[in-house]
């Protein structure tokens, strides 16, 4: 798919040099105060480098040491910023090739409506317009504002938004009605009521969200820095009171390597990943051509247990295909798909379309030889819902059963049994039965039904293993439906589904404590999109229905609301993963340098000082660059995300566990000592 909101490359040389500058302007204390650890590094880092400023100048204590110290807390800083930078700046790359598209547009402002393209109209500029207003886009115009086509028909060139260069379809009246400022119009002309005041639009809310300006956190997120703080505030006691003690027995410790030790302490790995792990994380999704309107969308996709799928266009093709052909007795079925494929030439519906190509792939049949100047073709019309074809003395039909017995001045008991039984049986599992005759004579029934996408059986297999309760909902009736729901593997189905249906089942579930998610195109799905806890509107849909929803699917293609609640598990995955690896990582800093910082004071620690660090200052010193670099190496796993694999959440925690939580911490003891081993040999300390 071609998409402006294509992937920025995590090695882009563009997006990295202001990513570096951004991380430096980040620096500012009233933007950091929002992430409180890195806030507290930055006071300890300034702290720091007074200290260092005060022994060069005063020619006491270690300034070395100090200056190394303050050094690599201030890159503390500056890395944890550069990660939030680099994930906004992919945002921020994507938001300007779609600014791009909002140039000042003249809009051509109805003032005297007489009808159709005779009313009166003044240009006007695009940011000048209100919401009520109206205006004609004609072909070549750009449409200058969100809006509702209330009068034409149009083919419009939505590329600026969604990147495909395929035109569609926008018409007064229907579920197709809504257009998007920045589009094109090619062909034909329409009035469109403006619904977006200037700076609310469609495009002002893609670019702000992309940029990640209007991106607020998240209950989880909320709670997790909640979470973080406290453990800061905890070990600012703690060093504080280390600080006493030493005091108090008579051990002066240097208040550098006790700020130090601080940092080392708290939670600065996924304090300084968080916002870089929200952000990507809208970002995936952004590029999987889905703009969410919060981060709490993102967030609530991944939460989800039950998932509402239309049946047509996401579980099934949409169109009715020929599957199968049933002969009655006295005749093949390769003569049936013979004379099938002949009366299906004058047949331009997708139905007629799929019986040629299934006459052709089963039997190998070729192109009728027909010299079509002696041919009398009969076209397929819903009146006569009949086609065919008069040539070479023979008469041959195809179409509704009830139309073809008409053809053939037969009554439904003269039809033969079999034919009889076969059409039966094709209504009974949701089918349409097609009869087909040729000179007077049934020769046997088509079997046409909604076609089951093939891969689908296996992704619902794959959402249950997850615990995700799928359900279909369908206007069809409860046996078509039944049929269906067994052949696609869905947990459930509504069947015969109006807007309150919908709307009540989901009120229903979410009442069990269930979160919901569904997607919709028209205007009586907009109460059930607003109900759920994420509701995917089609691009191509109505205003209402992209209001009421909190994501807008700008390819309109509504089976990617499997691969949203995917996006969303990752999200998930990756913060909870990197929060254990960091927690675990912060245990091991524990354990790696306490003794050996301490181990002057209080001998009895040698014995657990298991690395065998060169002395306090160099554990210091390694750990407090450990910490540094941990942040750098954990960027591209944040902005790409944990690689998702839709397994039960038993087996994802002992995964989790495993791989981060032991991996935090064996990692420690080994970069420290590597660190340690250079310091040491370097005499950095």
């Amino acid at each position: 798919m071609s998409s402006k909101l294509a992937a920025q490359p995590l090695c882009d040389g563009a997006i990295l040099a202001q990513a570096t500058r951004d991380a430096i302007t980040k620096l500012d204390p009233r933007q950091l105060v929002r992430n409180p650890v890195i806030f507290v590094t930055e006071v300890v880092a300034a702290l720091v480098t007074a200290l260092f400023i005060r022994e060069v100048v005063l020619g006491i204590g270690t300034p070395m040491f100090s200056g190394q110290i303050a050094t690599w807390l201030w890159f503390t800083v500056l890395f944890a910023n550069f990660a939030e930078a680099v994930a906004e700046g992919r945002g921020k790359a994507q938001a300007d090739a779609l600014r791009k598209t909002r140039a000042d547009t003249q809009a051509k402002l109805l003032v005297g409506l007489h009808g159709g393209r005779d009313d009166v109209w003044c240009p006007r500029s695009a940011s000048e317009l209100v919401v009520g207003d109206l205006v004609l886009v004609e072909a070549g115009d750009i449409i200058p504002a969100d809006g509702e086509v209330i009068e034409g028909i149009a083919s419009v060139n939505e590329s600026a938004v969604t990147g495909e260069s395929a035109p569609v379809i926008r018409e007064s009246g229907g579920d197709r009605s809504a257009v998007t400022g920045g589009t094109v119009v090619l062909s034909d002309w329409i009035k469109v009521r403006v619904t977006a005041a200037q700076g609310s639009s469609f495009l002002d809310r893609m670019i702000a969200l992309v940029e990640g300006a209007a991106r607020q956190k998240t209950p989880n997120e909320l709670a997790l820095s909640i979470l973080l703080s406290g453990l800061t505030l905890i070990f600012l006691i703690a060093v504080v009171t280390l600080y006493g003690l030493a005091g108090y027995s008579g051990t002066i410790v240097p208040v550098t390597v006790l700020v130090a030790l601080l940092v080392t302490l708290i939670p600065t790995t996924i304090g300084g990943l968080l916002s870089a792990i929200g952000i990507a994380g809208m970002d995936r999704l952004i590029r999987f051509n889905v703009v969410a309107t919060s981060g709490r969308a993102v967030e609530a996709a991944g939460d989800v247990d039950t998932l509402l799928l239309d049946k047509t266009g996401t579980i099934t093709y949409g169109n009715r295909l020929a599957t199968q052909f049933i002969a009655v007795p006295g005749a093949g079925e390769r003569e049936l798909a013979e004379f099938a494929l002949l009366a299906s030439l004058a047949d331009e519906t997708p139905e007629g379309r799929s019986i040629v190509a299934l006459a052709k792939s089963k039997y190998g049949l070729p192109d009728p030889q027909i010299d079509r100047a002696k041919a009398a073709f009969v076209a397929f019309s819903a009146a006569t819902r009949l086609s065919g074809v008069d040539v070479n003395g023979r008469v041959v039909r195809k179409g509704a059963v009830d139309a073809v017995l008409k053809h053939l001045a037969l009554t439904n008991e003269q039809a033969p049994f079999e034919f009889r039984q076969a059409v039966e049986r094709i209504a009974q599992t949701g089918g349409t039965p097609l009869g087909v005759s040729r000179d007077g004579r049934l020769l046997g029934v088509i079997h046409l039904k909604d076609v089951v996408k093939p891969d689908i059986k296996e992704r619902f297999a794959a959402l249950r293993a997850m615990g995700i309760k799928t359900v279909m909902v369908t206007g069809d009736n409860p046996i078509t439906a039944a049929a269906i729901a067994s052949e696609a593997g869905v947990d459930d189905f509504i069947a015969e589904a109006t807007p309150q249906d919908k709307l009540a089942y989901i009120r229903a579930e979410q009442a069990k404590g269930r979160l919901i998610a569904m997607c919709g195109d028209g205007t009586n799905d907009a109460p059930a999109l607003a109900q759920a806890d994420v509701g995917v509107a089609m691009q191509t849909g109505t205003q209402a229905a992209r209001e009421a929803g909190n994501m807008v699917d700008l390819d309109s293609n509504p089976t990617k609301l499997i691969e949203v609640v995917e996006i969303g598990k990752q999200l998930l995955m990756t913060r909870g993963s990197l929060t254990t690896f960091s927690i675990a990582n912060d245990v091991a800093k524990y354990f790696a340098i306490i003794p050996a910082l301490f181990v002057t004071t209080y001998p009895e620690l040698n014995a657990l000082n298991v690395m065998g660090l060169a002395s306090p200052q160099s554990a210091i010193l390694s750990a407090v660059i450990f910490n540094a670099l941990i942040i750098v190496a954990l960027i591209p796993l944040a902005l790409t995300g944990i690689a998702y694999r839709p397994v039960g959440a038993a087996a994802l925690l002992q995964r989790n566990l495993l791989i981060y939580g032991l991996g935090g911490l064996i990692v420690p003891f080994i970069g420290i000592k590597l660190i340690d081993l250079i310091v040491a040999a370097l005499r950095l300390a």
